[in-house]
């Protein structure tokens, strides 16, 4: 186990080495290239126009650092133990069929999704010149969960689901929607948080540092090593991220950080615990939903602005404030899903 431990906090190190590395060429290449942030204009969200005018052309696309140094960790450390096959490179090598294919692959194409939508938004291309639309936008996330979903209910032979402190149910086919639902309600949620300056950088560090503690506990070391070059990536990532922020995540690193935040719950088979260890995801996703479905039954609003950072902003909160704020709730959360994953198991 210490040997894991090792590799854990090696490779986790080197993640934010390479990426704090190259950081600076790639916000040099969005700004050769233009890739700014386009703000919604002021007629469809005149609050959030008003108070985040400031980040009109703020760099975006910034999320391409996290899941490119992911890539790049995960395959270089996979050729160096072929290449120089001894205990060492053999020992690091955490690109796994079983643990960590799946969530890789996810990321890459999702991101790739991201990334087209986030070049669509600064370019001023799409249906109302501001990106994919929603719909197209959910058809390929979807589409990419499917495929995951047939994986995992296929190839794995996954129908089941663990409930905490009650054990396994299987669900046969339902799997698949179920699965379905986790991926897109995690991806858009994780899209929801990411509108201040480290906040979706931060509460998604928090995520990934507690399922990557469950897939330990569970001896899925690769996976859990996945993890924390995630989150090696993501601390420099926040580098230039926190406030005043040089560049944003955009969707490429917002929604494929989404979709392998799911998948990674799904492999731990604590799904469950997500809500709890995500929860300022699901308030996030909660209060634009409420906020939408306000304006079209009673044609009011119930928050000044959505989600509810930009309510908690229009009302007076400072944005470090916030994040900071955020980043504490998120913390709480994380160790709270920890904590029941250790009490059921009797590590008491």
């Amino acid at each position: 186990m210490g040997s894991e431990v090792l590799k854990i906090s090696l490779l986790s190190t080197l993640a934010f080495l390479v990426a704090w590395a190259w950081e600076p060429l790639l916000i040099r290449l969005l700004q050769r290239y233009g890739i700014g942030k386009q703000i919604r204009d002021g007629r469809s969200a005149p609050v959030y126009s008003k108070l985040h005018q400031a980040k009109k052309g703020m760099l975006t696309m910034g999320g391409v650092l996290v899941w490119v140094t992911v890539l790049i960790i995960a395959v270089g450390v996979y050729y160096l133990s072929v290449f120089f096959p001894n205990p060492f490179f053999s020992n690091l090598n955490f690109l796994s069929r079983s643990q960590v294919f799946l969530p890789l692959g996810a990321m890459v194409f999702a991101a790739i999704v991201g990334m087209v939508d986030d070049f669509y938004n600064v370019k001023k291309l799409g249906p109302k010149g501001g990106g994919l639309s929603m719909r197209h936008r959910f058809l390929l996330y979807t589409l990419i969960a499917s495929v995951c979903a047939w994986w995992f209910y296929v190839k794995l032979g996954w129908d089941f689901l663990h409930i905490p402190f009650m054990g396994d149910i299987s669900i046969g086919l339902w799997y698949v929607p179920f699965f379905i639902l986790v991926i897109v309600a995690t991806a858009f949620s994780v899209n929801e948080i990411d509108g201040l300056d480290g906040l979706a950088g931060g509460t998604l560090l928090s995520a990934f540092g507690a399922y990557g503690a469950i897939a330990f506990i569970e001896g899925k070391y690769d996976l859990a090593t996945f993890c924390g070059v995630i989150i090696g990536a993501l601390l420099a990532f926040l580098w230039y991220n926190i406030y005043p922020a040089k560049f944003m995540m955009g969707d490429t690193g917002a929604m494929s950080l989404g979709v392998t935040l799911g998948i990674v719950a799904i492999l731990t088979n604590s799904a469950l615990l997500l809500p709890i260890i995500g929860l300022l995801f699901v308030i996030a996703s909660l209060s634009v939903i409420i906020q939408t479905a306000s304006k079209k039954l009673w044609g009011k609003k119930i928050f000044l602005s959505s989600p509810i950072h930009h309510h908690l902003e229009a009302s007076g909160w400072t944005e470090p404030t916030i994040v900071m704020r955020f980043w504490v709730i998120a913390i709480i959360t994380a160790v709270i899903g920890v904590i029941i994953v250790l009490v059921e198991r009797g590590f008491y």
